[in-house]
């Protein structure tokens, strides 16, 4: 029962019994104040501690929020880290995929370049070897070159000291239809025919002797000189009779005859000596003229140096 229902209990009974003592009024005012008292006592506790648990309430209800937050919050971050592990994972075996296939690429090209390396070293060494060997007959090609080279000068050398030599022993011929001339390494010794035989004949007349004879003394002194001597006529056709044909015949007879008179000199080889007809087939001149003609009879010692060495030097060469 509450305290609101007691009082109007007590109340009733005073209205009904107008005849209650003083005493027991009092009694009953002394309870009902000592209730009121602890009414309104319990009164406001209760409001206290109903102010006090709305306010604890709403402590916790802020407290509880502000958890539930945090704990929204932690939830969140936890969905996000979960889903960056994941993607982080994800990426890790992509990556681990990718590096073990890029390894094993990058392992395979290793070992292709350290084959293709290999291979071009050993074709760097070969090709070394070879450039050594190129450089070695370079060397010696080029030692020969220089004394082939050495060997053409003292030819040249030789030949002009022989031209002088002639042209020397020839002075006193010189203007009588004799020439000494040196070209393309040789000496030329021209004789026209009025120094050396008479019209038709290959028999040499005391003058062209002489000066045969003194062109086999400087012959002589150089052993090592070919000597070919040609006999040249003019177109006029060979009018004489005997042994004799043609011109041919009679350029070679007259060539025999130089040969026959330098072979008088001991001192010269007869293996030097070549004896050659041309007849009227190499002329220097034109024989439309007897000053031609006469340039075209004539005999040609061609002086030329031994080019053994030399020949032997050039197929070394080459």
């Amino acid at each position: 029962m509450s305290i609101k229902n007691v009082l109007a209990a007590i109340i009733a009974l005073f209205l009904i019994s107008s005849c209650v003592s003083s005493k027991v009024h009092e009694d009953l005012q002394a309870q009902y104040d000592s209730l009121d008292s602890r009414h309104k006592k319990l009164s406001n506790d209760l409001k206290e501690t109903r102010s006090k648990g709305e306010k604890d309430l709403g402590a916790l209800q802020q407290e509880y929020n502000l958890v539930r937050s945090e704990k929204d919050q932690l939830e969140k971050k936890l969905q996000n880290t979960e889903s960056e592990l994941e993607n982080l994972k994800a990426s890790y075996d992509a990556l681990e995929a990718n590096s073990s296939s890029a390894l094993s690429e990058n392992s395979k090209r290793n070992r292709d370049l350290l084959a293709e390396l290999d291979e071009k070293e050993k074709s760097l060494q070969e090709e070394q070897a070879r450039l050594e060997k190129l450089q070695k007959d370079l060397t010696s090609r080029s030692n020969r070159i220089n004394e082939l080279e050495g060997l053409i000068a003292a030819k040249d050398a030789k030949m002009n000291a022989l031209k002088t030599a002639v042209s020397n022993a020839l002075t006193n011929f010189e203007g009588k239809g004799l020439t000494v001339e040196q070209r393309d390494g040789k000496v030329y010794v021209s004789m026209e025919n009025k120094l050396l035989f008479g019209s038709g004949s290959w028999t040499v007349n005391a003058e062209g002797r002489k000066a045969v004879q003194q062109l086999g003394e400087v012959l002589g002194q150089n052993p090592d000189i070919a000597v070919l001597i040609e006999g040249h006529t003019d177109n006029v056709p060979y009018g004489g009779s005997g042994q004799l044909k043609d011109n041919w015949d009679l350029s070679t007879k007259r060539a025999t005859s130089i040969v026959q008179i330098l072979r008088e000199n001991n001192r010269i080889d007869p293996m030097n000596l070549t004896a050659a007809g041309r007849g009227e087939f190499a002329p220097i001149a034109a024989n439309t003229t007897s000053e031609g003609k006469a340039k075209n009879r004539r005999i040609e010692v061609i002086l030329t140096p031994k080019l053994d060495e030399i020949n032997q030097l050039l197929e070394e060469v080459d």
